[in-house]
């Protein structure tokens, strides 16, 4: 009975395939079909984990996916795979010095040989649309291959180019993240962090990824505080909420006579309930 594959490429690159009858395991090398041919991938997930990654990506329109797992890659097949690796060095340089002879306002990021080298990726940045028709052919005639020219955003660009954070760990979206989703400056927000984007911008120039892993866990937290502004009767009289500290579980209140005074979260509950209506 066939079952799910999930194949790594160059950078992260992710397919979903189906196969029957091979022993695969995670960080197996194989042989897939591709366009026109045959490309060379590394095996990440198997079984009801790929299919529950390929369901969550929208990458799987029918049952199981038309692409096959054709078989395991041998010795001299990585050998290969490796040689053009080291060949997408001369290929980035060629295809900028293309670029600039047609004066295309265009950034080469990556470039990626499939294992037949029946088809050529180029990825490319780019603020606005760009006429690559010419270049395409110019590629074609340097390269002898199918061309595809892959406009990316700036965050796709850090995730397949990869690098470190501020945080002194390599980047998120070129490891682990499997999906780049969007993050908003109210995320910032709500964890009452820096609006500086010196701060939360990641090495791509757009917010970080990381603002959203804590973020339901701040908003979880924020709700047992009141919200600043809100105006309280405790035992001092009538109490503005200037602002509240979710990790000391304190309240910083403003008396109508400007006296400012932090008290525990658990101390003004007990306050607020013993004030007399």
């Amino acid at each position: 009975m066939a079952s799910f594959a999930e194949v790594q490429f160059k950078g992260t690159r992710r397919e979903y395939f189906s196969y029957q009858d091979l022993e695969l395991r995670p960080g197996s090398s194989v042989i897939v079909e591709a366009d026109r041919g045959e490309d060379l991938g590394e095996v990440k997930a198997l079984g009801a984990i790929a299919e529950r990654k390929c369901g969550s990506s929208g990458g799987c329109a029918t049952p199981l996916p038309e692409k096959r797992v054709l078989r395991f890659a041998g010795e001299g097949e990585t050998d290969q795979i490796a040689v053009l690796r080291d060949d997408e060095h001369r290929v980035r340089t060629e295809t900028r010095k293309l670029v600039q002879r047609h004066q295309l306002k265009m950034k080469v990021t990556e470039a990626e040989w499939q294992f037949d080298k029946n088809k050529l990726i180029v990825y490319f940045t780019a603020e606005r649309r760009v006429d690559f028709r010419e270049l395409v052919r110019d590629l074609a005639r340097t390269f002898r291959t199918r061309i595809e020219l892959k406009q990316i955003g700036v965050r796709d660009e850090a995730a397949l180019l990869g690098g470190v954070g501020r945080c002194g760990r390599e980047l998120c979206c070129s490891t682990w993240l499997p999906d780049l989703k969007l993050v908003s400056l109210q995320l910032a927000k709500d964890q009452s962090l820096s609006l500086n984007p010196a701060q939360i911008s990641g090495c791509c120039g757009r917010l970080m990824c990381c603002l959203m892993y804590e973020h339901k866990t701040y908003v979880e937290a924020r709700r047992r505080f009141p919200r600043e502004g809100k105006i309280l009767k405790t035992e001092q009289g009538e109490e503005h909420v200037v602002a509240v500290d979710i990790w000391a579980e304190t309240v910083t209140l403003r008396s109508a006579e400007g006296d400012r005074r932090t008290v525990s979260l658990e101390g003004l509950k007990g306050e607020v309930a013993n004030k007399p209506n």
